[in-house]
């Protein structure tokens, strides 16, 4: 009998079967709380126990002291201009152990957490993409990171110090013409053999490309399908993909062009190697991890997703809400600030949401990370959203800029970030993959409490286990059914919580979550393995899921931060633009999910659902509440946007505008008294800044209140200037044999 469902099972394809490459990513990494969001009961109790990480004195120090230093000492319109940073600036990287920050203290590294690792990737992005992708490669997946985790002695004592130094500059190639999120496609090849010492060797033959520091690497992590047809390593002659350590100046090893991606001058170039000969004992971790790397890059991304990225795309979206509310209170149409109509107020609010959402989101999941977890769903949540966060920012402030941000020069604060936007998306796993393959793949298969145990007693043949899991799986289904039932019926209002400022918003989560238990369920049930390939309906649970833990995390830091009066603005347009997404991806699902014999209730249940919202999104009064943050100068504002660089320097432009918001906003009410004498006829009818020595002559203002408005015009309109260039200034001279070189290709 038991043997009888096994072979139903497979016949019906109920579960999918995985090739060794997809059963290491999905089995890589720990579950976190998405694991209490995935089966419909969120912990809230366990939610506010874990901890809200902090900063340490030493790592404060860093962040204020040499981060402060080298993004001073970069101007990131230069560096566009020269592609490569100065000597200097590398010197100063070097001798402050920028290049060491995960590096274990005994080899020399730094050694710092990863919510410091974050932060200093994320400040260093907010003066220069170029100049933080210097810093973040060779302490995110690279060499470092998996001689640190999986090295031999030696191999740390050869390489991690020289690492932490700058005497050696890393890179890891990984991705080819024909494999990119396919490893299973890839072509480069490792063989093993018997070398003149008796010893293993291997004999590499790649082809690399998109491969960030290439150009300037002197030490190559390679991935490769190692074989080794005379079993030198004991593990058969398919070994499989495994890391390995190569000198960049080995023969045959072809290095040193460049890529050009969107402009950001940072080294990033193709790899090649044909014959290039190693010893066996540069595989990282040594033979004894020949075939493990997939496992190795696996459990290394399961963490590291939620660390860099992330955290340059939170200070990306704070960097773009700080200088488009600046430049929106200083900017004037028609005599008022551009900040004071509605529909700029409308991307203000939501700068400001999103700063606080990926804020909380970046502080909980690092801090998740440095308490040991290796949360491979939620990095990858939190990559795929903050980079997608950043991408929306920057085309929010750009529309509120106008021209501001598209002509391009020194003055510009968001083209940047415009042209650096599409890397991070594609970088670390393409947003499209990671939304409709891992998120909910993997999250289905690790998160849910039965569906990896079906597979493996599937796998093992094992009927009677799976059996006894075909069971629970649909106890728990029905109880879940039931719960989202009664929570359904009165909007979450008998979920426990913990009360406070945010009660209700706990209790529409726990709803969302047991809805989303339910709906999932179903559909792993009608389209067993077929799910995986239906990117559109995967991709709407990866969604759901999503913003279920987004909104956790701006619950948890509403709670960390001492459920702050002034902050529940902030917090409830973060929460209801997540709550908004579930409900767009739970009509999508009702629209779309093909459930046997059910096809005739997608109607009653889309008006149900459509009826009985998990939100519509934020309200008018708090996007007000929002956008005035950002609009004028405060500690909120500045705590909200904390983290991005603020340069001192008077020529800088983030400078100018923060001079001018303070200028303007003392001004407002000098400007206010002379609109009010000018309605009383006591002034002229004429716009206030025209009527000043009039209204001194008066006694309107004082003198002093004449010179702060004097200053407040001129810095507001040397804000608004934008960069133009001279013929020779615009076209550089080219050389002529530069020109043939074009010409030739």
């Amino acid at each position: 009998m038991f043997s009888w469902v096994v072979r139903r099972a497979v016949a019906a394809g109920l579960v999918p079967r995985m090739s060794d490459t997809e059963r290491e990513a999905l089995e890589a990494g720990s579950v976190f709380i998405e694991g209490d969001l995935f089966a419909g009961r969120p912990d809230f109790d366990r939610l506010l126990r874990e901890a809200w990480p902090r900063l340490t004195d030493e790592e404060q120090a860093f962040l204020d002291g040499p981060v402060e230093t080298v993004c001073a000492m970069v101007d990131d319109w230069a560096l566009q201009r020269t592609r490569r940073p100065s000597d200097e600036v590398m010197d100063f990287l070097r001798r402050e152990g920028f290049f060491g920050l995960v590096i274990p203290r005994e080899f020399g590294g730094k050694q710092f957490s990863s919510l410091a690792v974050s932060a200093v990737l994320g400040k260093l992005a907010s003066r220069s993409g170029a100049l933080n992708t210097l810093v973040l490669l060779p302490n995110s997946v690279g060499p470092a990171e998996l001689l640190a985790l999986y090295g031999t002695e030696q191999q740390k004592a050869q390489y991690l110090p020289r690492l932490a130094r700058g005497e050696e500059m890393p890179c890891f190639a990984l991705t080819e013409p024909e494999a990119g999120s396919d490893a299973a496609a890839m072509l480069s090849r490792g063989t093993v053999f018997r070398g003149a010492d008796e010893e293993p060797q291997i004999r590499l033959d790649f082809e690399k490309r998109y491969i960030t520091l290439a150009p300037i690497a002197t030490l190559i992590g390679l991935a490769v399908k190692l074989e080794d047809p005379d079993d030198l390593l004991g593990q058969g002659p398919d070994v499989g993909i495994t890391c390995v350590l190569v000198p960049a100046n080995a023969p045959g090893v072809e290095i040193g062009r460049h890529h050009d991606p969107l402009g950001v001058p940072f080294p990033n170039g193709p790899i090649r190697g044909r014959g290039v000969v190693v010893s066996a004992q540069q595989i990282i971790g040594g033979p004894a991890y020949a075939g493990r790397g997939w496992a190795m890059l696996m459990e290394a991304l399961s963490s590291g997703r939620g660390i860099s990225l992330p955290g340059i795309s939170t200070a990306g979206v704070k960097l773009i809400a700080r200088a488009v509310g600046a430049y929106a209170a200083v900017r004037q149409q028609f005599g008022v600030p551009i900040g004071r109509f509605e529909g700029i107020e409308e991307p203000l609010a939501r700068l400001a949401g999103w700063a606080y959402l990926t804020e909380a989101a970046r502080v909980f999941t690092c801090g998740a990370v440095d308490r040991g977890h290796k949360p491979a769903v939620v990095s990858a949540i939190l990559k795929l959203h903050a980079t997608e966060l950043l991408r929306r920012a920057v085309v929010d402030g750009m529309d509120v800029m106008g021209g501001a941000a598209i002509c391009r020069g020194p003055r510009n604060l968001i083209a940047g970030g415009h042209a650096g936007a599409p890397i991070n998306i594609t970088v670390e796993g393409a947003n499209i993959l990671t939304r409709t393959l891992i998120v909910y793949g993997q999250g289905a298969i690790r998160c849910h409490p039965y569906a990896q145990a079906e597979i493996r007693a599937l796998e093992a043949g094992d009927g009677r286990r799976l059996v006894s899991c075909l069971l629970g799986h649909g106890l728990f289904f029905l109880r879940n059914l039931l719960r989202a039932t009664v929570l359904g019926l009165f909007r979450g209002l008998l979920a426990g919580n913990p009360g406070g400022p945010l009660e209700r918003y706990y209790q529409r989560l726990a709803w969302a979550s047991a809805r989303f238990a339910v709906v999932s369920d179903l559909a792993m049930v009608t389209n067993g393995s077929r799910l995986k390939l239906r990117g559109k309906l995967s991709g709407r649970f990866a969604d759901w899921l999503s913003h279920l833990y987004l909104a956790s995390c701006v619950l948890r830091r509403f709670e960390a931060e001492g459920r702050r009066a002034e902050d529940l603005p902030l917090a409830r347009q973060a929460l209801e633009w997540s709550f908004a997404e579930m409900q767009r991806a739970r009509e999508g699902l009702t629209r779309h999910l093909d459930v046997p014999g059910l096809g005739w209730l997608r109607g009653p249940f889309g008006l149900v659902s459509r009826l009985n919202s998990f939100g519509a999104g934020p309200s008018d009064e708090d996007g007000a509440s929002c956008a005035r943050v950002l609009l004028a100068p405060s500690a909120q504002r500045d705590r909200l946007t904390s983290g991005v660089y603020t340069p001192q320097e008077p020529e800088q432009q983030l400078a100018r505008v923060e001079r001018a918001l303070r200028l303007v906003t003392e001004a407002g009410p000098i400007l206010e008294r002379i609109r009010q004498a000018s309605r009383k006829g006591v002034l002229e009818k004429a716009p206030p800044e025209s009527l000043l020595e009039a209204a001194l002559g008066a006694g309107v203002v004082g003198p002093g209140e004449e010179a702060l408005v004097r200053e407040a015009v001129a810095a507001r309109r040397d804000v608004i200037e934008v960069d133009s260039f001279s013929p020779e200034e615009y076209f550089p001279p080219v050389s002529a044999e530069a020109e043939t070189a074009v010409l030739v290709r």
